[in-house]
């Protein structure tokens, strides 16, 4: 039984009615009321054609939900609203010769179109349709109770649509008809006749003639949706909170189906394709509003060249919908998605909310508004939502066409991409060089992949998570990556891989989206999106209305071409070991690791200051009157190494070195825990000859450029990986004793990556300028997890609400974000002029920026395709912007 009947009585309101007379909410009250609810209610106070009705609210479906079932106070409180309904609208729910009919919506606080569920024509059964019948006309009446009947079936009673569609369609080929509405009313009297039937035999029982139960039950059911599989699967997607449960909204139904002089219809106040200012809608004569969002029937245009549209046909409704739709978008601020129905000549609005649109048109649509005076610009860049952006910046399919779907995983790095299957690094160059497009596609990668990741056009990883190390290198290069794909097997042989029944051999085309996370059969054909001026104009606002600066994570001069189109202002990060996976490099750092005495590791490198000296010149061209942060080398040396046969065995004939003391070496350097391991400064202690290099490169191509371009340059050097002051200051001896030899004006600061550095950051702040953290490496080793691995149980910690959000994608604030905070107080405290910054992949998220924010941070850095993105969150979450807000 849906009543609880044990329950104590619920002292808060839970229910509230809006009509033309009595409004008791309003679109503030959206979290109690559902944005349906909420917006309900706001209609009715400025004035909009609202049909009457109750809301009950998301306070109702907690009590629901920890009762498992309907309190027994509110069964009798909605009773009370019925009686107030039936006085409002002149009818009586259950009534033979009145009857009143209602429609049960859910509505929850975000937005889930579809998820949920809705129950139309509540209160007909066999006596209630006579009565309508006489009221309306015989076929309008079994019309509704066809409709009813087969929504309450499977809604409430769990049957299967199709068991009821079936009976329609044979009823409509035998007669030729198009929808329910080219039946007569003797065989929708069948229909009803063979319907009651199906749920006799189904449900064994009869369908329901009592009309209370049917509110109650429908009641139930509505809050019951909350919790179906497709709900909860798009709040996961959604990252919309579990906690926040479903308004159900009670309203009088009015009828589209009533006659030719009725309709139903959705309308937009703006195209939701291209943002064009002109009303944009379909509709359907005599018909009810889930024909027009089933996808059943075909509607028609609202406007147009068409001989049967509203405008031309109902010209005077149209004429009135299209002035509600100004004056609701005007109220909202936003382009509205309006639901609607004309009963019998007379426009009633059921529904509206901001609506869904392209990213090209949402960016056209705000810069409009701005222009129009209907918003600010603040207000127009707190409506972007920061994925518009990513959606603007990468190529995206330019047709769905006969798109085959073979697998899915985590939409890792946004972009379309197409090419041949290859599953080594070589052959992804191989196949590179010959002029094809290639898909990498490895159980997972290591910096040695980095030159076929370079040479391929898109990457998908059996596993790895969001910020594994193929998902931040490719988001780095602006390349779409899939990751942790469910059910990939890739052959032990690298020939092929599969998915589920599919097979994709080497070599085969396939067509990867990183924004969703499918894979595809084939080449489809993708386009560059152009940046059109609207979005040219809101960067321009975004960066009059930020509060704090975004740099780039750029390593090579191409990455700082990029990251300057961008936006950049300034490099917050250049991972210098970058610089040597390029192929006519990475033998020199090999040689330098390899070397067996002093005079063979001063040749490699050498070699290795020229290629540096040359590549930082010219960043700094680039990025010329902007700062920029080099890191000095932070991977273990092992990772430049091969680990496969046939490269080691090609790297030793290229060194001159037996394969047995190449591979000797690789062992010696090999690591359990390689991120805890030998690397960053601790490499600068063993090896100090490989800092002074880099110093030398820096200095050394600082001085030319200084004296060829006539300007002051001040390169900031970054020591990575330091928890002891004394390590710190060695190294900085190191830097000032290169520096001596060259004019040049820089800074030393340090990357905080370790819980060590963060509790003596006053110590450290005695000899650095400046700190970046490295939030990745300082949530890694905070919690104890890896970026890589813990991708295997974090959803089982989601899903235990352990975790809200994914600490390698939104920062642990409690702990991570506590330790930042305690080393900006301490470094603070002894450095008052110490420059703040972030380099992690938190640079781009929405609450770690404005926690940042918050912090007093002066940069925020991320890698270059994310920098109108993380602009616009900085943006968002800037002072200014939340002023606009409370406004």
């Amino acid at each position: 039984m849906f009543i609880k009947k044990k329950q104590e009585m619920i002292k808060e309101k839970l229910i509230y009615y809006f009509s033309q007379n009595k409004c008791e909410g309003n679109a503030k009250m959206k979290n109690l009321l559902g944005g349906k609810g909420a917006n309900l209610a706001e209609m009715c106070n400025i004035g909009i054609p609202v049909p009457p009705g109750f809301t009950i609210s998301t306070s109702a479906y907690k009590n629901y939900y920890q009762g498992n079932g309907l309190p027994a106070n509110l069964c009798s409180t909605i009773k009370e609203y019925m009686t107030m309904l039936e006085n409002d609208t002149g009818c009586k729910f259950g009534d033979l010769n009145n009857p009143l009919l209602i429609s049960i919506r859910s509505g929850s606080v975000s937005s889930m179109p579809g998820m949920l569920d809705t129950i139309l024509n509540v209160g007909l059964n066999d006596t209630t349709v006579i009565g309508l019948a006489r009221r309306s006309g015989e076929r309008f009446a079994y019309d509704s109770y066809c409709r009813f009947i087969m929504m309450y079936s499977n809604i409430v009673l769990q049957l299967d649509h199709h068991l009821f569609q079936s009976v329609i369609d044979k009823e409509q080929q035998k007669n030729g008809a198009k929808s329910l509405a080219d039946l007569n009313v003797d065989v929708l009297k069948k229909i009803v006749l063979s319907f009651k039937n199906i749920v006799h035999k189904k449900a064994e029982k009869y369908f329901p003639q009592n009309v209370e139960e049917q509110l109650l039950s429908s009641v139930n059911a509505v809050f019951a949706s909350w919790q179906n599989d497709r709900a909860v699967s798009y709040r996961k997607i959604h990252n919309i909170p579990e906690d926040l449960g479903t308004a159900v909204n009670v309203q009088a139904m009015v009828f589209g189906n009533l006659n030719n002089n009725s309709a139903t219809g959705v309308i937009f106040t703006r195209n939701p394709s291209t943002g064009e200012k002109k009303c944009f809608g379909e509709f359907l004569v005599n018909a009810q509003g889930e024909d027009v969002v089933s996808g059943s029937y075909t509607p028609i245009p609202i406007n147009g060249e068409q001989e049967n549209t509203m405008e031309k046909l109902m010209s005077n409704v149209y004429q009135e919908l299209c002035e509600i739709c100004k004056k609701l978008e005007t109220h909202h601020k936003d382009m509205q998605d309006i639901e609607f129905t004309v009963q019998n000549g007379k426009l009633w609005i059921l529904q509206t909310r901001s609506g869904k649109r392209t990213a090209e048109a949402t960016i056209h649509i705000i810069v409009d508004m701005v222009k129009e005076g209907t918003i600010t610009k603040e207000e127009g860049i707190l409506k972007i939502d920061p994925k518009i952006f990513d959606n603007l910046l990468h190529p995206v399919l330019e047709a769905k066409g006969d798109q085959k779907v073979i697998g899915k995983g985590l939409p890792a790095s946004p972009g379309v991409a197409s090419g041949y299957v290859a599953f080594s690094a070589n052959d992804a160059e191989k196949t590179a060089e010959q002029g094809k497009k290639v898909i990498l596609v490895r159980s997972e990668t290591s910096p040695e992949d980095i030159n076929g990741i370079n040479a391929a056009s898109g990457m998908i990883t059996a596993r790895g998570g969001m910020t594994s190390h193929a998902a931040v290198i490719t988001r780095g290069m602006g390349k779409p990556c899939i990751c942790s794909v469910s059910g990939l097997y890739i052959d032990k042989n690298g020939s092929f891989f599969s998915v589920g029944d599919t097979i994709v051999d080497k070599g085969d085309p396939i067509t990867i989206n990183g924004g969703t996370g499918e894979i595809m059969l084939g080449i489809l054909p993708t386009i560059l999106p152009e940046l059109s001026q609207e979005f040219k104009t809101i960067i321009n606002w975004i960066d009059e209305t930020k509060t704090i600066k975004v740099r780039a994570n750029a390593d090579t001069p191409k990455d700082a071409k990029i990251a300057k189109e961008f936006g950049a202002e300034g490099i917050g990060l250049c991972r210098t070991e970058h610089m040597f996976f390029a192929n006519d490099r990475i033998e020199f750092i090999r040689r330098l690791i390899i070397a067996d005495d002093k005079a063979e590791r001063a040749s490699a490198l050498s070699k290795l200051e020229e290629m540096q000296k040359s590549d930082f010149k010219e960043i700094f061209s680039i990025m010329l009157g902007m700062k920029v942060t080099i890191r000095l080398l932070d991977p273990p040396l092992h990772e430049f190494l091969p680990s496969n046969q046939s490269t080691i065995e090609k790297m030793a004939k290229s060194l001159n070195k037996s394969v047995e003391s190449v591979k000797n070496k690789i062992a010696q350097l090999s690591e359990k825990n390689p991120m805890l391991g030998h690397r960053g400064c601790r490499l600068a202690i063993s090896y100090p000859e490989i800092y002074s290099m880099q110093a030398r490169a820096i200095f050394s191509g600082v001085d030319e450029l200084k004296k060829e371009k006539k300007v002051e340059i001040k390169p900031e050097i970054m020591i990575p990986f330091i928890m002891n002051e004394k390590e710190f200051i060695l190294i900085c001896k190191l830097l000032k004793k290169e520096a001596e030899n060259f004019d040049v004006n820089y800074s030393i600061g340090t990357m905080i990556e370790l819980p060590r550095a963060a509790m003596i950051a006053g110590n450290l702040a005695k000899h650095a300028e400046f700190f970046s953290f490295g939030t990745n490496d300082l949530t890694q080793t905070t919690m104890g997890l890896s970026r890589d691995d813990s991708v295997n149980f974090l959803n089982s910690y989601k899903g235990n609400n352990i975790f809200e959000n994914d600490p390698f994608e939104v920062l642990d604030i409690e702990g991570v974000g506590e330790l930042i905070k305690i080393a900006i107080e301490k470094g603070k405290k002894t450095r008052k002029e110490l420059k703040l910054g972030i380099c992690g992949e938190h640079g781009a998220d929405p609450e770690s920026i404005e926690f940042f924010i918050k912090l007093g941070v002066d940069y925020i850095s991320c890698s270059p395709y994310r920098i109108p993105i993380a602009k616009l969150v900085a943006a968002q979450r800037s002072k200014c912007a939340k002023q606009s807000r409370k406004q």
